[in-house]
């Protein structure tokens, strides 16, 4: 187990998911983008980086049959997989490093990611996430990332993290990425305090 994996292992045995800066009850900016784009109920949705969050459960009420959660931790996808209950049942749960993990090849429909990529701070890794992107969303996806903005913290989890404007984190996919759409967010942390978050939405390349 490496250190990151061992640090995110750690904090889903020891702390609450609604004690946790990023905890959302309902992912509520992510859920209007994905039902903006129409997507059919049964195309590919994953979430990166999913871990404790409810994004899944929202999915599967509105009806998705093909919804994958991705995370480093397998505590995390515990954490949601008891929660959800037998519906989890029909979720694909992948615990693995999304730099390294393989997925198929030109699977999803939407790839969703909400505060992944920002706190992949070396070239090298954003990189390896770009190319996992190309691999295994088909031409024409929807890619949907969200991340600190520029306004946003330095750190998460004790970690360093990277912020984005939009352009920024547009340029990191690079042209061959369609940028639809940005939308903003105020995130209210469950002691109340306001960390500003930026979503991009993009088409693959066809």
């Amino acid at each position: 187990m490496d250190k990151q994996q061992e640090h995110w292992e750690k904090v889903y045995q020891t702390k609450q998911p609604n004690t946790v800066s990023w905890f959302q009850e309902h992912a509520t900016r992510s859920l209007e983008i994905i039902r903006s784009i129409g997507a059919p109920k049964d195309g590919q949705i994953i979430d990166v980086g999913g871990g404790a969050s409810t994004l899944v459960d929202d999915l599967m009420t509105d009806g998705f049959k093909n919804v994958s959660v991705l995370d480093l931790s397998a505590s995390a996808l515990e954490v949601a997989r008891k929660r959800i209950g037998p519906i989890g049942q029909n979720v694909t749960w992948i615990a693995g490093d999304i730099r390294t993990v393989d997925l198929p090849e030109q699977i999803y429909d939407i790839w969703h990611d909400r505060a992944v990529f920002h706190f992949l701070t070396d070239q090298a890794d954003r990189t390896a996430y770009v190319r996992q992107v190309m691999n295994s969303v088909k031409p024409g996806g929807h890619v949907i990332v969200a991340t600190f903005a520029p306004d946003g913290p330095d750190q998460c989890s004790g970690l360093p993290v990277a912020r984005y404007a939009p352009e920024q984190l547009h340029g990191e996919f690079g042209p061959s990425f369609e940028l639809l759409e940005h939308a903003t967010e105020e995130h209210k942390t469950p002691w109340g305090s306001v960390q500003h978050f930026i979503y991009c939405h993009c088409l693959a390349p066809h």
